[in-house]
């Protein structure tokens, strides 16, 4: 049988580009005479920009530190042995650019064996050992600290989580195993299973010691200094460290139930790794840790060459990488300075946008509306969201006066734009309204203004072409909620110029927001997909299918919500009128449905109600289903599904040869970050591409096999 040794020499020659972590032990006498300790410490070499994470290489490095402190242990040198990280970082987990290299089962299960054999020899030490956490931890590097006797937290952690699930693997270096059997199946189901589906919620330091997962809280300035003194207290004997009696009884159960449930409403089953995670949890009930060690192991070398790590990855990649550095941005030095901005209407839109700007560019906010009350009502609304972020202790009393001053309302064009250097219109979604109030805008405004729309699907360079410069008209696209939703799709009319372009880039940046460059074509990217999605389900519906069948089609795909819920948020009025717009630019592929017509004309907001007695699941509305008129086609869930997902792949594959953005790569970051797409489906064309659709309806992938898929 291999050593770990030659394990990790095999894997470090798979992945000959890895960031190496090194582990440097140093000793020094504890406090109080409590005697000799060998300290490691992880550290790549870089700042703490680029975290410190555990490739084959790095662990070979642990093990070899080990090796030492082993030894010393075994003769009485020293008396306990920690492991710390460099500044702002203890370790972010197994570095996933290696992950994405292994092709065999046999290279990922030596991935998780290796770490395994790693970690589980600061277990079985001759002395106690401790992890401090002094600086961000996630994955493998939180779990590097589970394996130690005792761990410390810093006041000051700003992020620390097992995101595993998020990205389509389980914690797989012990997480799973030791995690409950630390702090109980209840909280370890909440870190592993429930932050990891919450679009990878963190914990802070003070979190992860009330969760129990440390012994001990203190301050970032001094962590290390107080963790020691505290280190030799718990040697000599004066600290004591109690710990809860676990639950293995009903409440481990419950516990793993309710994980059940949770993956559930995310995932509808289309996801293994939550429900691998939660078969490791439900058998580490006994607390046989090395049955567990090994159901990790396997768990984690299934998962790595399934489809859904590898897609989970690469939208990972796309939302780090690809989000931060926008395809076809012209040169940010093109960009002018942006120090003040003019927002069009008033309403909820205007008002949303409006805070926004406020918040993050913390310069003069005007909005301009058609009678003092809306004015009134827009400026109110930025004020009393203003107040809730006081109130919750996210902004001081100072800041809050400071961009209370900063916005305004005025109903007077040319006295509120004047010095403007950038005016966005949020009103009434209609062609002859947008170009009437643009050339308002542009009789008053400077000559180097932005003149931006949030349409969400009418031609920009249509809104521009009666103005005298059309060359500075951009879309600026954002989706709702506007706080929540990362997405903004910059638009590129026909006549905008680089710089106009560039200081939108600049100002979306500064926005905090996901930037995507697409071409001025019908409703851009999110909004045409997902009106043709949506369109054939409306179709199926209308030719006879029921309501129900069409809506579970498609929850093998496990989108945040259904088809028609989805309706519902953005309004049948509003996805009406987009599958109008759509239905006069391609009327041979997308439809108006008759049924959604019959429900905007009754003034339903949608298709369901909710009643409490049904515990607020959906119903069909009675009403809507009087209004709906029906053929006699009925489709199996599968036959709805095809249809659905041909649909699609037959739509990107026109939208890439039409050039509406410049890859694959883009349509998956505007799903994923602009209507929450899941992570494990890489947006939408890794999974058309897993399915075989993509080769059925266009004949050929949309990605290169190994982009989002394991390597042929």
């Amino acid at each position: 049988m291999s050593t770990t040794a030659e394990l990790l020499k095999g894997a470090a020659e798979l992945f000959p580009d890895e960031v190496v972590t090194s582990a440097h032990v140093r000793h020094f006498e504890l406090p109080a005479g409590a005697g000799r300790f060998a300290l490691i410490t992880l550290d790549n070499g870089f700042d703490h920009t680029k975290p410190t994470t555990f490739g084959p290489q790095s662990l070979a490095n642990l093990n070899t530190a080990i090796d030492q402190v082993e030894a010393e242990a075994a003769n009485g040198e020293i008396v306990a042995a920690g492991i710390t990280g460099k500044p702002f970082i203890f370790a972010v987990g197994a570095d996933l650019k290696g992950v994405e290299l292994l092709k065999k089962h046999d290279e990922a299960l030596a991935i998780g064996k290796g770490g395994h054999d790693v970690f589980k020899r600061l277990s079985a030490l001759a002395v106690p050992t401790f992890a401090y956490y002094n600086g961000a931890a996630m994955g493998g590097g939180v779990e590097v600290g589970l394996h130690c006797t005792y761990r410390t937290v810093s006041k000051a952690l700003p992020a620390f989580s097992l995101p595993e699930v998020f990205l389509g693997l389980v914690p797989g270096w012990g997480g799973c195993a030791i995690l409950p059997n630390l702090i109980g199946a209840e909280k370890a189901v909440q870190v592993i299973i429930e932050n990891s589906l919450n679009q990878n919620r963190q914990l802070k330091g003070k979190q992860v010691f009330e969760l129990g997962i440390a012994d001990a809280l203190f301050e970032g300035a001094d962590f290390l200094e107080q963790s020691l003194i505290w280190t030799a207290g718990v040697l000599n004997g004066s600290v004591t460290v109690e710990r809860p009696e676990i639950d293995r009884g009903e409440g481990w159960d419950a516990a793993v139930a309710k994980g059940r449930a949770i993956a559930d409403s995310k995932v509808h089953g289309a996801a293994p790794a939550a429900y691998r995670a939660l078969d490791i949890i439900e058998a580490a009930k006994d607390g046989d840790l090395q049955k567990g060690f090994d159901a990790e192991d396997q768990a984690l070398a299934d998962l790595i060459m399934g489809g859904e790590l590898r897609s989970g990855i690469y939208a990972f990649n796309l939302v780090q990488k690809r989000g931060k550095r926008p395809a076809g941005a012209p040169d940010k030095s093109l960009a002018r300075p942006v120090t003040k901005v003019g927002v069009v209407g008033a309403g909820l839109m205007a008002s949303q946008l409006a805070l926004l700007f406020l918040r993050r560019l913390e310069v003069p906010v005007v909005l301009t509306d058609i009678d003092q009350e809306r004015v009134d009502k827009g400026v109110g609304y930025v004020h009393g969201e203003i107040d809730k972020l006081l109130g919750k202790g996210r902004i001081n009393q100072d800041k809050a006066n400071r961009l209370k001053g900063l916005v305004s309302g005025v109903l007077d064009k040319a006295e509120g734009f004047a010095d403007a250097d950038f005016v966005i219109e949020a009103v009434f979604e209609e062609m002859s309204v947008k170009q009437k109030v643009f050339a308002e805008v542009e009789a008053v405004a400077p000559a180097h203004a932005i003149l931006a729309t949030n349409t969400s699907s009418l031609s920009v360079s249509e809104m521009a072409s009666k103005l005298r410069h059309p060359e500075r008209v951009v879309g600026f696209h954002f989706f709702n909620p506007v706080a929540v939703l990362p997405l903004l799709e910059i638009v590129k009319g026909e006549q905008t110029d680089d710089a106009s372009l560039a200081t939108a880039f600049g100002v979306a940046k500064k926005l905090k927001k996901t930037a995507v460059l697409t071409k001025d074509a019908p409703a851009f990217v999110v909004n045409r997909i997902l009106t043709r999605f949506m369109g054939e389900i409306q179709n199926v519906i209308d030719e006879g299918t029921s309501v129900e069948t069409a809506e579970k089609a498609v929850e093998p795909l496990g989108l945040p919500m259904s088809p028609l819920v989805l309706l519902e948020l953005v309004g049948p009025a509003i996805g009406l009128h987009v599958s109008e717009t759509l239905n006069r630019a391609f009327p041979e592929r997308f439809t108006v449905s008759p049924n959604l017509k019959a429900v905007v004309e009754a003034g339903k907001r949608g298709f369901y109600v909710y009643k409490p007695e049904n515990g607020f699941k959906p119903e069909l509305d009675p009403e809507v289903a009087a209004l709906l008129k029906q053929g006699d086609t009925v489709l199996t869930e599968q036959q709805v599904r095809d249809r659905v997902l041909d649909a699609v792949a037959q739509e990107i594959g026109l939208m890439l040869e039409e050039g509406v953005v410049a890859e694959a790569q883009d349509i998956d970051l505007c799903l994923i970050t602009g209507a929450g797409w899941p992570f494990h489906l890489g947006g939408i064309t890794p999974y058309l591409d897993r399915e075989g659709v993509s080769e059925r309806v266009n004949g050929k992938r949309f990605l290169a096999q190994g982009v989002a898929s394991v390597p042929a």
